[in-house]
């Protein structure tokens, strides 16, 4: 995971800021009609920052973000047409044991990774240069469509980092000590998500996007994920426009 990470930070600046970054599979369209749509369990985790900068994760704030997400999700994909489940235990995927579920988790994950090293950390591979995404979770995603009558698998990670009132405070002494040539650390609240979706009919990543928050402005936030309008807020960021892929766009006269 700290890898992951590692490479998906790249795409956030020191000021306040709000940015997301999609790639997609050049013949990728956004899923519609009657499709159906499996997301398994948000990999979630909210921390506080303390006035040393140590990130404490709390599971209470964990388990109301991810609760709030889920209804995130489910109502806005579920406005899209679409026939969804969501998922909030591996066991509980219709036509699918546990164990499999857990298995194709990791080897998303491991996809996941390589996407952020090769297209945002800039690891670059040449062989997959404009060819926007071209990774896949092979048979076993297919062999798992087949079996759930599942199309399309969603995999969220979101985390979010609260400024302790103690932070807050730091930050705002580096700030005022900058004026007189001192600047004391900073770095308070920021949010980082992903998404990635797979199309299990061909076992392809066909559409993935990083969602970064960050500010170094003390007490500034970008919704708190813990309630349901910072959830909705995220995940309508995140998910809410899916961009097709370039050979798509541009059979259907659209601009990138």
């Amino acid at each position: 995971m700290r890898r992951l990470l590692l490479a998906l930070t790249a795409v956030s600046s020191l000021g306040g800021c709000v940015q997301t970054k999609q790639y997609a599979d050049l013949q990728f369209t956004p899923p519609q009609g009657d499709y159906r749509l499996l997301v398994l369990r948000p990999d979630v985790s909210v921390g506080s920052v303390t006035t040393g900068g140590v990130v404490e994760q709390r599971a209470d704030w964990t388990e109301a973000a991810r609760t709030a997400i889920v209804t995130a999700l489910r109502n806005q994909q579920g406005g899209r047409g679409g026939q969804l489940f969501i998922a909030e235990r591996r066991s509980s995927v219709p036509g699918a044991d546990a164990e499999t579920v857990a298995e194709l988790e990791r080897l998303n994950f491991a996809v996941d990774q390589a996407i952020a090293e090769h297209k945002y950390g800039g690891q670059y591979l040449p062989t997959k240069r404009r060819m926007g995404l071209d990774y896949t979770l092979g048979e076993d995603a297919i062999a798992f469509g087949r079996k759930t009558g599942f199309d399309y698998m969603l995999f969220l990670h979101a985390e979010d980092q609260v400024a302790s009132t103690g932070r807050v405070a730091m930050q705002i002494l580096g700030v005022a000590g900058c004026f007189i040539g001192f600047c004391a650390p900073s770095g308070g609240s920021g949010q980082l998500a992903y998404a990635s979706l797979v199309n299990l009919r061909s076992g392809e990543v066909v559409w993935f996007n990083v969602l970064q928050t960050g500010s170094q402005i003390p007490g500034m936030g970008f919704g708190d994920i813990r309630t349901q309008a910072g959830a909705d807020q995220m995940v309508e960021r995140l998910l809410g426009r899916m961009k097709p892929g370039r050979e798509a766009a541009r059979a259907a006269g659209l601009r990138q």
